[in-house]
């Protein structure tokens, strides 16, 4: 196994930027203002870096599946393993969770998409390739602007630390919150859950609901 000393940052390095052409200024809706990267810079820096997909990298798909959301609209989502070959050796599994709207209310009516498993999977790629570093300097502007100074005074949900992501305990709320919807035949949605009651990034939602999908399968739980 490599030694890493005090290359630990050498591929973080290589791809932490992204070229402006790459880039595109987000106009509307929650993510207005921030930076949409194009999924295909993604792929051409893995086979820059790793080699040909299948060869040098290659992804493995764990699960699909869907949510159901405010108002009968319907996410759906994709989790990965992203795996690629450095320095001739291929690395544990990158985990990455996905989603897209596969149906969502639009001015003339419902709309659903036929590709948003496919979106869904690029966007899952996107995150195991930021446990990389893969355009760090992108989010690591985004992160220090999500919230203005106003947003946080005034938002009163708990924060959500990284430690606390995977605890039993709040595998059981959540579990407790989907019993009590299903019981009384409502709809449920973990994103929605955690959202409404606490202050976390989109990476942690993520997080959170592959420990809980771990959860449920441990304790054969439906």
């Amino acid at each position: 196994m490599k030694e890493w000393n005090d290359n630990c940052l050498e591929l973080y390095d290589k791809i932490r930027q992204v070229p402006d052409n790459a880039k595109k200024t987000i106009s509307a809706g929650r993510l207005k203002g921030k930076t949409d990267i194009n999924p295909m810079w993604r792929i051409k820096t893995l086979t820059e870096q790793f080699g040909p997909c299948g060869f040098g990298w290659r992804y493995e798909i764990i699960k699909m599946w869907n949510e159901q959301g405010a108002n009968g609209e319907i996410s759906s989502f994709v989790h990965i393993n992203l795996f690629v070959k450095y320095n001739g050796e291929w690395s544990e599994g990158i985990q990455g969770v996905g989603g897209a709207s596969f149906v969502v209310n639009e001015k003339n009516g419902a709309y659903t998409s036929d590709e948003c498993y496919k979106m869904a999977l690029t966007d899952a790629i996107s995150v195991s390739c930021k446990a990389l570093g893969m355009a760090a300097d992108v989010y690591w502007d985004n992160d220090s602007t999500k919230y203005n100074k106003s947003q946080i005074e005034n938002d009163n949900r708990k924060v959500l630390n990284a430690s606390l992501l995977g605890r039993e305990d709040l595998m059981k709320w959540i579990y407790r919150n989907e019993s009590f919807a299903r019981e009384n035949k409502q709809r449920f949605s973990i994103i929605n859950l955690i959202e409404k009651n606490y202050r976390c990034t989109n990476d942690d939602i993520n997080k959170i609901s592959e420990n809980y999908y771990q959860y449920k399968v441990n304790h054969n739980l439906q």
